[in-house]
């Protein structure tokens, strides 16, 4: 017999929001709420697999905004392959998808002011150099702030 496990905060969120868009008849949101709690659900089922490099590992709250954040990258990267290939319809359900979305990351992310603080104090400990700053930044960062945003303000404090 399977066991259950506790169902993530972000996954409650989800299947509540799924619940009022079925409601307000939102059938983008719809969509785009169902296919975001399904990668959710296929990155546990991929952790039943033994050859899975993470197999038996229970998913976390960070697990899911990875998930998340694939999913914002994946249509980030779609939409101006769209634009360039004339799909205007496509690219707008893709930014769409990528604004609801990116409304469930908003809430866990952390502002510059507070990414600025993590990496002064990065600074502090091991020096203005971005080689050394970088990595600790990305990994005291992880799941709460996009790679990108950490890499620029890293580098602006660095200089």
């Amino acid at each position: 017999m399977a066991e259950t496990r506790a169902e993530l905060s972000i996954e409650q969120k989800l299947r509540k929001d799924i619940q009022e868009a079925q409601r307000a008849r939102d059938q983008v949101r719809l969509d785009t709420l169902r296919m975001t709690l399904g990668a959710i659900h296929n990155l546990e089922v991929a952790r039943t697999d033994r050859k899975h490099r993470e197999y038996g590992q229970p998913l976390t709250e960070a697990d899911a905004l990875k998930v998340l954040e694939q999913e914002v990258k994946k249509r980030s990267q779609a939409i101006p392959l769209y634009k360039q290939g004339g799909r205007n319809d496509l690219a707008e359900k893709e930014q769409r998808e990528l604004d609801i979305i990116q409304g469930y990351l908003q809430s866990s992310q952390l502002s510059d002011d507070e990414l600025r603080a993590i990496v002064a104090t990065l600074v502090a400990q091991h020096g203005k150099e971005f080689r050394q700053v970088m990595p600790l930044a990305v990994k005291e960062t992880k799941g709460r702030a996009e790679g990108a945003r950490v890499q620029r303000i890293v580098k602006e404090m660095t200089q």
